[in-house]
């Protein structure tokens, strides 16, 4: 276990009290488990499938992302050097995702808020996408430096908090060390904050929460940018122009953020 004075920002309980993810399954089996099946093996199996154990459990890569986030997140507290932002230097003003993405970094980086990108546009294959992407998480595992100089478009990704493909219809959604996924419920898609534990609501059409504010902008660069806030988090929709991108075929109105 880590000391106390080492639970700064990026501290994650998991990633710092299991050494490996055999050691998190074997703290999900009891005595009565391997007392029926009397295989250590097949009893994580069946934790790491949901069969077994006492909540939600993550998959194997998510542990080794949030150990390697963890183990970053350590060093960092330990050279206690502030970390060029990837935003730093950059003239984004004229660009307003990147610009509020800019004004939020430094406090997203140090744990004093979290952001969560709404982002529905088309991919290389001329596919409509859209999904959810924890701009903390994305800081953490990924250089975004290149989105600041325009070089790369940020997009949903099937590993982000949520993506869906409206062609092929694939949908998935992932929890990071930020935020839970809740996803099977009457209220829609709703993503709870893992250090505050409040529930944020996305469904524009509702209000984002308790304590919460969600604002409109007007950009020539999307069809509709807003924001919820909601004390350390807050909520950055942004949808994409579409009909450049479109063959001209109607494909129907699409009701909601998925």
């Amino acid at each position: 276990m880590a000391d106390d004075d080492m639970k700064g920002p990026g501290f994650d309980p998991i990633a710092d009290e299991y050494k490996t993810y055999e050691d998190y399954l074997d703290n999900q089996i009891t005595a009565t488990d391997m007392f029926y099946l009397e295989d250590v093996e097949l009893a994580r199996h069946l934790v790491e499938l949901g069969i077994r154990g006492n909540g939600e459990v993550i998959r194997r890569d998510e542990f080794e992302q949030r150990k390697e986030a963890a183990e970053q997140a350590r060093q960092a507290r330990l050279n206690k050097k502030p970390k060029k932002l990837a935003s730093q230097g950059k003239n984004v003003e004229e660009f307003p995702l990147l610009q509020a993405l800019k004004d939020r970094e430094e406090a997203v980086r140090n744990g004093k808020l979290t952001t969560i990108i709404f982002i529905r546009d088309v991919n290389s294959k001329k596919q409509e996408v859209s999904g959810y992407i924890d701009f903390g998480y994305r800081l953490k595992t990924e250089n975004m430096e290149p989105y600041f100089d325009r070089k790369k478009r940020l997009m949903p990704r099937p590993t982000d908090l949520s993506f869906y493909n409206w062609e092929t219809q694939t949908s998935t959604s992932n929890p990071t060390p930020n935020f839970q996924v809740i996803a099977d419920n009457e209220a829609g898609l709703l993503f709870k904050n893992k250090r505050d534990r409040k529930v944020i609501n996305v469904d524009p059409r509702l209000k984002p929460g308790d304590n919460s504010t969600r604002t409109e902008l007007t950009t020539p660069e999307f069809l509709q940018v807003s924001f919820a806030k909601h004390q350390l988090v807050i909520l950055l929709f942004v949808q994409f122009l579409l009909q450049q991108c479109r063959s001209g075929s109607n494909k129907g109105q699409k009701n909601g953020n998925r």
